[in-house]
């Protein structure tokens, strides 16, 4: 029991804490980003971004908390899931000026399943281009940029056939800022 809790309990943490700070620094500290000397937040985390001038993340059934997060659990036949669907998708529609033709990816409407992706659908931020560059004022030629931004921001699948390609919310906002 002894040798099984060192070897489990600090050995091999303390070989993978330093395998990880070693080869993959900047990860294993949370991907952190800083400006000007302040935090301004993760890479890895999706993070609460409110307002018209901001591409938005994922829907988060945790709020965005780190600690508590997750998904909600509720099942496809759930009435919560469902009226909870509708509302995002109204309330997407509607921040957008998109009408009821127009489909809207999944990830605009479900939370991801830990509450914390920071990634969405290359659609999912097409669909809010129009409503960030209109209260940021842009130009028709910044307007151009900012689908110009989209596309150098999505990211392809991993190792080229896992997952889609996707956007992480928190650069294209930082890249979004700096037009």
């Amino acid at each position: 029991f002894l040798v099984l809790t060192l070897l489990t309990g600090i050995v091999y943490p303390a070989i993978v804490t330093a395998a990880a700070q070693t080869l993959f620094h900047y990860q294993a500290n949370g991907s952190l980003v800083m400006k000007n000397g302040k935090l301004i937040g993760s890479e890895l985390l999706a993070q609460k971004f409110q307002g018209e001038k901001f591409f938005w993340s994922r829907p988060s059934a945790a709020d965005y908390a780190t600690v508590p997060s997750g998904a909600s659990n509720w099942g496809p036949t759930s009435a919560a899931l469902k009226n909870s669907v509708m509302k995002r998708t109204e309330s997407f529609r509607e921040s957008n000026h998109l009408s009821k033709e127009i489909e809207l990816p999944s990830d605009v409407v479900f939370a991801s399943g830990s509450g914390l992706d920071p990634h969405i659908s290359p659609e999912a931020a097409r669909l809010q281009a129009n409503r960030v560059a209109k209260a940021r004022n842009l130009s028709e030629e910044k307007r151009q940029s900012l689908y110009r931004l989209i596309d150098q921001s999505t990211e392809t699948p991993q190792f080229g056939i896992l997952g889609k390609p996707r956007v992480n919310v928190f650069r294209l906002n930082l890249a979004v800022d700096s037009l």
